[in-house]
């Protein structure tokens, strides 16, 4: 699938709630910018059984007190066997994820600070890393010149 595909794959499966579809497409662009500094339509991410992916608690090298939570995202299956996961346990797989859900849950993700993604088949040394952060700001961003460019967007100030 490519990206276009895969953004509209996430708004049709979206819970039909009435605003959570609106708010996919109003996102979208966002997840597909981030999706576009990367090389694959799809990496593989270690996850349990019960499909809750498995995060790596790194400790910066200069400052150990300083900790933050990542994703991998490998770019083929044989990548997952050189990583820091324990893929002899049972309880761990690694599944192919299209690259703009992994981006999507990463922004539902709060315990989550980034997504490393490493890009080379064959090199886990090096990714390219996208902070959630980053997205959330895109996204505000996004939505003000939105709420600028068109009144409807606005919030009334009489809304209580």
């Amino acid at each position: 699938m490519n990206l276009d595909q895969q953004l509209q794959d996430l708004i049709d499966h979206a819970p039909q709630d009435g605003s959570t579809p609106q708010i996919m497409e109003r996102v979208a662009p966002v997840i597909k910018t981030m999706a576009e500094r990367l090389r694959h339509p799809q990496y593989y991410v270690v996850q349990t059984l019960d499909q809750s992916w498995v995060m790596l608690t790194l400790a910066n090298r200069t400052q150990s007190d300083r900790e933050k939570n990542v994703i991998y995202a490998f770019p083929t299956l044989q990548d997952v066997a050189s990583s820091p996961y324990n893929v002899s346990d049972p309880s761990l797989i690694a599944l192919p994820v299209p690259v703009t859900h992994i981006l999507f849950q990463m922004l539902a993700m709060t315990q989550s600070d980034s997504t490393i993604f490493f890009e080379t088949p064959g090199d886990v040394t090096i990714g390219t890393e996208i902070q959630r952060a980053e997205m959330e700001q895109l996204i505000q961003e996004g939505w003000q010149n939105q709420a600028d460019a068109d009144p409807q967007y606005n919030i009334p100030s009489d809304i209580a």
